[in-house]
């Protein structure tokens, strides 16, 4: 049989009717004038998706799930189809195939709230759905997978791998504001091996507590960490600019040395001549001791430059504060150190009643070279003598 030629014209005039039989009650007639009008213009979405759901109301669902494929042929990302395709596919029991199709469907979804309530509902059922699959699915991994492989970082690694594929987390990156220099992962806690003097800075956290509770009974020394001028763009930062609820007691700050507050902390510099810091005119080293009152949260953010990881030697760690970075979180115990990437956005908490205290110190990024190491310090002095800095950008 040859088929009918395209007028889309005559299509949307039986669609009209098709509507009016709906109404009333007559779907067999409006079916049947669907399937006319996608003969006329088999290039209509919405004709197929009309047809899908008065095949639909008829309780012929094979023939709905047919009309949807068409609708999907033309619009393959027709939010309403796929979420009436899910529906339908759940109708029938298919419950994992149907969640994972309104995964495919919430990918195509609009906020919420431009939502009307009855397909708010579904929405919100085929998302429980979806999870539900996703969790259980990740479980069924970690047994296959993970259940007898030991705790380190390769399985962590897996971990991560598994609930990034699945949705379950994002994808960590880096976002530096404003040095990236390519080829270096996005890690958000290293492992220990590529650093092995963390051992001896750890064994030094006493003679620094010591030092640390001199210079808090003295409250000599400490500045706001965030202090930014007038005129600069606050952002999440509002509320702790120019406050001492978060402080900082600086070693060095822009690569410029605190002689005094050095002086005060032997033990805590002779600490911090062992570790790879980079040494760069305006910019680097950093190192402070950080100071988190109580009830004080550090909003999420992200470093400066990627060239560089960033060391914690907690000191002082009241229950009730913790640490994110990506999609790890982890809490502060004193005494164990840890390094982490910086351009991954993280996050500090201190809900406790006391202070909450840190040593903080930065250090090359242990994939990059020498001669890397030399020109990145180069090329930033030159930025900024090409551009007049006097003032470093916060790193």
């Amino acid at each position: 049989m040859m088929p009918m030629p395209a007028d889309p014209a005559a299509a949307a005039t039986l669609g009209q009717e098709a509507g009016r039989a709906m109404q009333a009650g007559r779907i067999a007639e409006a079916r049947a004038l669907l399937v006319r009008a996608t003969e006329l213009a088999p290039d209509q979405a919405a004709l197929w998706l009309h047809l899908a759901a008065t095949c639909r109301a008829s309780g012929d669902y094979a023939a709905a799930l047919i009309a949807l494929e068409q609708t999907l042929r033309v619009e393959p990302r027709h939010f309403q189809a796929l979420l009436m395709k899910a529906t339908l596919i759940e109708r029938e029991g298919r419950m994992r195939e149907a969640a994972q199709a309104f995964g495919v469907a919430l990918t195509q979804a609009p906020p919420d709230e431009r939502l009307d309530p009855t397909t708010r509902g579904v929405v919100q059922r085929g998302r429980a759905l979806n999870q539900r699959y996703l969790l259980e699915l990740r479980t069924h991994l970690d047994r296959q997978l993970l259940a007898a492989a030991p705790a380190d970082a390769e399985s962590q690694r897996l971990a991560q791998f598994l609930d990034t594929t699945l949705g379950l987390k994002p994808r960590v990156q880096q976002n530096p504001s404003n040095y990236f220099y390519p080829g270096l992962p996005p890690i958000e806690f290293w492992p220990r091996e590529p650093f092995p003097w963390l051992a001896e800075l750890e064994a030094a956290t006493p003679a620094i507590q010591a030092e640390l509770a001199a210079v808090l009974a003295s409250q000599q020394g400490f500045t706001p960490y965030v202090d930014y001028a007038e005129g600069i763009p606050l952002d999440q930062w509002a509320a702790l600019n120019h406050s001492l609820d978060w402080s900082a007691f600086h070693f060095y700050h822009y690569g410029q040395r605190y002689p005094d507050n050095c002086a005060r902390c032997p033990q805590t510099m002779q600490a911090l001549s062992r570790l790879p810091q980079p040494a760069v005119e305006g910019r680097m080293p950093a190192a402070m001791f950080s100071v988190l009152k109580p009830h004080t949260r550090i909003p999420p953010h992200t470093g400066v430059a990627n060239v560089r990881l960033v060391v914690h030697l907690p000191l002082i760690v009241p229950p009730g504060c913790g640490y994110r970075v990506g999609n790890v979180t982890r809490e502060w115990r004193v005494g164990e150190a840890f390094v982490f990437d910086d351009t991954i956005e993280h996050e500090a908490w201190n809900d406790s009643d006391q202070t909450r205290v840190i040593l903080i110190a930065d250090i090359w990024h242990p994939y990059l070279s020498a001669r890397e190491r030399e020109l990145i310090g180069k090329a930033m002095i030159e930025m900024d003598r090409f551009n007049g800095v006097t003032t470093p950008l916060p790193l």
